[in-house]
């Protein structure tokens, strides 16, 4: 099956230029080492080998930061397959997107040396044309997965745009996020600041880019992954869109499971929460014997205003 990344070409899509000549995507890491025969099937081994490396070229950085660079670089040399397709920002507002089209490359000494071929489609997309949704899509960090919106990046290729959903409520400070429950994700992570969340946490950051958003766990993506203002605690949010039943918890203790073994510091707690429309009685008695994972419910709200 086919699967739909984006991919940023540098920091503020500073290389995006010469990729699209030279057709091709790239990332760093200061990882200076051909990876060619080092690429084992699974990640978690990968990562395991090289975090230790990329924590020793880079002292200042924490395991988060060493675990999702670790995590990129072996999706762009490993993890996107022939036949995948990427869209990548181009620097000025559009995007554009391609094929992968060939195994892993080195180029030592250039920018980007961890390459993969692609054969780029011809015309650029413009930012109008892509839906806030999509333009939000991808946000932890150089490399994500974004297949969900996959059929709307095929529409955009073959030339047709997708129209924009936008509700209006005065609630909401930027309603066109939201688009009803689908994007409760994306709407939290844009409203962050005004939840009860943001006021003792931020959404973990890398070098001023929000990398906590689907971040990629050896059980499956984090939905939100935030820090403490004191640093002292790591917080996981789990989404349901609709009723969360009594397996979210096994769930969501696995993503914590996997923050306290792999990420956190030893001064660090973590804990969860789960966010969904609504709740069952196997959801609360799970939740009564479970100290550390709170329950939280949305409410939607959709307004029509007559102009």
């Amino acid at each position: 099956m086919k699967n739909y990344y984006r991919v940023m070409l540098g920091k503020g899509s500073t290389f995006a230029d010469q990729c699209f000549a030279g057709s091709f995507i790239g990332v760093d890491f200061g990882i200076v080492q051909d990876l060619t025969g080092k690429l084992p099937e699974d990640w978690r081994t990968f990562n395991h080998e090289f975090i230790p490396i990329f924590l020793e070229s880079h002292p200042g950085k924490n395991k988060i930061a060493a675990g999702l660079a670790c995590g990129s670089l072996w999706t762009v040399a490993k993890g996107i397959l022939d036949g995948d397709m990427v869209l990548s920002p181009d620097g000025t507002g559009g995007y554009r997107v391609g094929e992968v089209a060939g195994r892993y490359l080195y180029r030592p000494g250039e920018n980007l040396p961890h390459r993969r071929p692609v054969r780029w489609a011809p015309e650029a997309i413009r930012a109008e044309e892509v839906t806030e949704a999509l333009r939000r899509a991808g946000s932890a960090g150089t490399v994500s997965n974004i297949s969900k919106h996959g059929a709307e990046i095929e529409k955009l290729v073959a030339g047709q745009s997708q129209p924009s959903l936008v509700a209006s409520d005065e609630s909401v400070e930027d309603p066109a996020v939201f688009a009803l429950e689908k994007h409760l994700e994306d709407f939290l992570v844009a409203n962050w600041a005004q939840t009860d969340f943001g006021k003792g946490f931020d959404i973990y950051a890398e070098e001023g880019e929000l990398v906590g958003q689907q971040y990629p766990s050896d059980t499956g993506p984090i939905d939100i992954l935030a820090i403490s203002k004191d640093k002292k605690e790591l917080l996981i949010i789990e989404l349901k869109k609709g009723r969360a039943t009594d397996v979210v918890v096994g769930q969501l203790q696995r993503y914590m499971g996997y923050v306290l073994q792999e990420l956190a510091e030893t001064d660090q707690r973590v804990r969860g929460v789960v966010i969904a429309l609504e709740d069952d009685i196997k959801m609360r008695r799970a939740l009564a014997v479970t100290q550390n994972i709170e329950f939280y419910r949305y409410q939607v709200s959709f307004k029509l205003k007559k102009a």
